[in-house]
């Protein structure tokens, strides 16, 4: 009899407590999605010079220590109402052959004000941090001891990013550059929706 008692009196302190959180929730109200997207839209405009179609050359330090040279496109458009960035970049070899693929987004979160870059590359998924520099925007992977830090400066029609490993206490290292040419406009990826009808 205990046993049942202790049970119906939980039943209904559980019922009596749901019921006061969800009326706390729609109290509180959500959050206003116009408003997050209007902040988004409005932080992402400190990329807004990486828009359009890139190409030009790019180097890159093997393992082995070889220095081997590309061909890089990018093609970088705005995306859900301008409030994330999408990237797509392509290496070449001389011969035309694809050598190297990356997918990437850029979107800030109101929440927090940081900017995130996340990327798929040669098999590689990762979320780094990313900030808009006066010229261009700088980002960074964390690899134990050692950062892997690009920067890049967009001016007058010129995307140059390089990329430094970086160990306390020593020089860094200059392991990629890139030096690409803005060669049009682009519609991606927003272009191309699928209409209702």
């Amino acid at each position: 009899m205990r046993k049942y008692h202790f049970t119906k009196t939980a039943a209904i302190t559980l019922i009596f407590t749901a019921a006061w959180s969800s009326h706390s929730l729609m109290a509180q109200g959500r959050p206003d999605s116009a408003a997050l997207i209007s902040a988004q839209r409005n932080a992402m405009q400190a990329f807004s010079s990486m828009d359009g179609v890139w190409r030009g050359p790019a180097w890159t330090i093997l393992p082995n220590g070889d220095k081997h040279a590309i061909t890089q496109t990018e093609r970088i458009g705005p995306f859900l109402d301008g409030s994330v960035k999408v990237i797509e970049g392509r290496g070449y070899d001389a011969d035309g052959k694809l050598t190297f693929n990356a997918f990437g987004t850029i979107s800030f979160n109101p929440a927090s004000g940081a900017y995130t870059m996340h990327s798929h590359a040669m098999g590689s998924v990762g979320d780094f941090s990313i900030k808009p520099t006066a010229d261009g925007y700088e980002w960074e992977i964390p690899a134990g001891q050692m950062t892997i830090r690009y920067t890049a400066v967009i001016k007058d029609g010129i995307l140059h990013e390089v990329g430094d490993r970086i160990v306390a206490g020593k020089e860094a290292f200059r392991f990629f550059e890139m030096n690409l040419k803005r060669v049009g406009d682009t519609g991606w990826p927003a272009a191309g929706a699928i209409n209702p009808k």
